[in-house]
């Protein structure tokens, strides 16, 4: 009995030294190829260089507005997954209604430089801001921060030290340890995780109209968690609630109730 103790001892701290070692691995699942030109999928789009504080070079699409121009600028931080040329339709859809959009890639997405961490996105997003006001000039109040899931988070952190003009988080969620928890249920995550992602704890600080959108049938993020963080928000919140929306939906990704709130948000912050 206590050597089968002793192998399922070994087996436990082997699976658990194993989750902590590639956990960014099920976290973070960037697409492996290159992206095309930003111009061959958007006309009129271009790629653009963003310059990262620790000394990496960022690829990203800037996508001007086409429709009547709103003097707002989107900065679109994707999910944890695919690259910026998977968001060209939200892209397409948000510059017909007089928006421009920043497609960021974070490190290690797109054909980018380097490996993805917490700390590492939060260079990013800043990385995109600082293209979007020091090279185009766009007033910091007329920038929307719109971040997807995992997105949804770093844009958050970034709008506590640099407050946008409004912010939207699609299907955010209220800490990343809750969601793992949610589907590793066996693993003691909290202790395992190395980043963090303390969604509801920031946006209490953030003072900004914000929107948030979200599906009621998410198997990803747990609906509730999305709630919560419309719920504990620190500025004025619209909730957009899309009834049977799964995470992945086409609906959450670039549906007309996502970028009428998008719209309306824009139309907001430019007065």
């Amino acid at each position: 009995m206590l050597q089968v103790l002793a192998v399922l001892a070994v087996l436990v701290l082997v699976v658990l030294t194993l989750a902590y070692i590639f956990q960014r691995r099920l976290i973070y699942l960037p697409s492996s190829g290159p992206v095309p030109a930003a111009a061959t999928v958007l006309p009129g789009a271009r790629d653009v260089v963003l310059e990262t504080a620790d000394g990496l070079e960022l690829g990203a699409w800037y996508v001007p507005a086409t429709g009547a121009d709103l003097g707002v600028s989107v900065l679109v931080a994707h999910g944890n997954a695919g690259d910026r040329s998977t968001r060209a339709p939200l892209a397409e859809a948000l510059r017909a209604r007089g928006m421009s959009v920043l497609l960021l890639d974070y490190r290690g997405y797109g054909g980018n430089p380097g490996d993805p961490t917490e700390e590492g996105l939060a260079l990013d997003v800043r990385a995109a801001r600082s293209y979007l006001v020091d090279d185009l000039g766009v007033p910091p109040e007329r920038l929307v921060y719109f971040g997807e899931s995992l997105g949804a988070a770093v844009v958050t952190e970034l709008a506590t030290e640099h407050p946008p003009g409004g912010l939207l988080l699609r299907s955010p969620f209220t800490e990343l340890a809750d969601v793992a928890a949610e589907h590793y249920a066996f693993l003691p995550v909290r202790l395992l995780l190395k980043d963090r992602y303390p969604v509801a704890e920031r946006i209490r600080r953030v003072r900004v109209p914000t929107v948030v959108v979200y599906g009621t049938a998410d198997s990803i993020v747990p609906t509730e968690q999305s709630r919560t963080v419309a719920r504990v928000a620190g500025g004025p919140v619209t909730s957009v609630e899309q009834p049977g929306a799964d995470h992945n939906d086409a609906t959450l990704l670039d549906g007309p109730r996502l970028v009428d709130a998008t719209a309306r948000l824009c139309a907001r912050v430019a007065g």
